[in-house]
């Protein structure tokens, strides 16, 4: 079993992408809308890419329907996918839960052997983010799914993560319109984190990296009520996870309730651990929404509301 690293360093860039690039669609997570992963392929196309849908995606479980398949055909399309030398970069067809019955069932020494490509998703993929970058040292893009709503239905977040795929140079600086300080200051770190509930129940698994040292860290959620979120906060910090800490990065927290009593349990949980922490960056669970690269020197200026990327996401 590989050894967790033991703070967050700079990862490997995956390349970016050309027009006939092929992209794998995979569903590891939740059961997938066929009507939008139709439109999410269309967008792809338009985009001179050729998209690639796995075997199992459109798959529902016999017995739990919230699973696009069988946990084994879930991992056995992403690992084809991951294996097949003719695809560029993995796009996850959406979130909702299943990744993490996924990463026990990956051969992560084939994967390895198969050299770098970039892994697109949020939500539930946060545990694969997590995945890639231990035990294969890969930076991966934390950012909107093949069948996602806010892939297929709002165009300024299809374009941001089209240029953050080809033109990764002119997205590096990332705000968003509520985007603001919780704690001001300034940090340089590098990025890592996702859906905190998801980062919150990776703790104590074998994978898990012993702390996010050295992290800007990323954190959105949705659908869990303030005092969820309460409770998830105090389970990333009893357990070590936001020892050492550089700055936050706060995404969304669509369906999470009132926003300013949200943002109290922020400021109460994290204020304490005296870095920077900003204020509705834009990504995760929301209407329109972000692409932000993992594994990447960042600089977090929660005064000016933005996250800046030291280097493109792709290289």
């Amino acid at each position: 079993m590989d050894t967790p690293d033991r703070a967050v360093t700079e990862l490997t860039r995956p390349r970016r992408l050309v027009p006939g690039d092929r992209v794998a669609l995979v569903a590891p997570s939740g059961r997938v809308d066929g009507e939008r992963l139709a439109a999410g392929c269309a967008l792809l196309r338009a985009w001179g890419l050729e998209p690639v849908v796995g075997a199992h995606v459109l798959d529902i479980h016999p017995r739990f329907s919230y699973f696009a398949g069988l946990d084994e055909a879930r991992a056995a399309d992403f690992q084809q996918a991951w294996l097949d030398p003719t695809v560029a970069a993995v796009l996850c067809a959406r979130g909702g839960y299943g990744a993490q019955r996924v990463v026990d069932l990956l051969d992560w020494d084939v994967l390895r052997a198969a050299g770098p490509k970039a892994l697109i998703g949020f939500s539930d993929v946060s545990a694969l983010h997590e995945a890639v970058a231990q035990r294969l040292g890969l930076s991966s893009l934390y950012g909107p799914m093949g069948a996602g709503i806010s892939f297929v239905s709002d165009p300024g977040t299809a374009e941001h993560l089209r240029r953050t795929l080809f033109e990764p140079e002119s997205v590096q600086l990332l705000t968003g319109p509520q985007a603001g300080p919780l704690v001001p200051g300034r940090a340089h770190g590098i990025t890592a984190g996702g859906c905190a509930a998801v980062l919150a129940a990776e703790r104590g698994t074998p994978g898990a990296r012993p702390s996010f040292a050295g992290a800007i860290l990323l954190l959105e959620d949705t659908n869990e009520s303030p005092y969820a979120l309460d409770r998830i906060l105090t389970q990333l910090i009893r357990s070590g996870a936001l020892d050492g800490v550089r700055g936050i990065a706060l995404g969304s927290w669509e369906g999470c309730g009132d926003p300013g009593r949200v943002r109290d349990v922020m400021a109460e949980r994290v204020a304490p651990l005296g870095v920077p922490v900003l204020w509705e960056l834009g990504f995760g669970h929301s209407p329109a929404t972000l692409t932000v690269p993992l594994g990447v020197p960042a600089v977090l200026d929660a005064d000016a509301g933005t996250l800046t990327m030291a280097l493109p996401a792709l290289a």
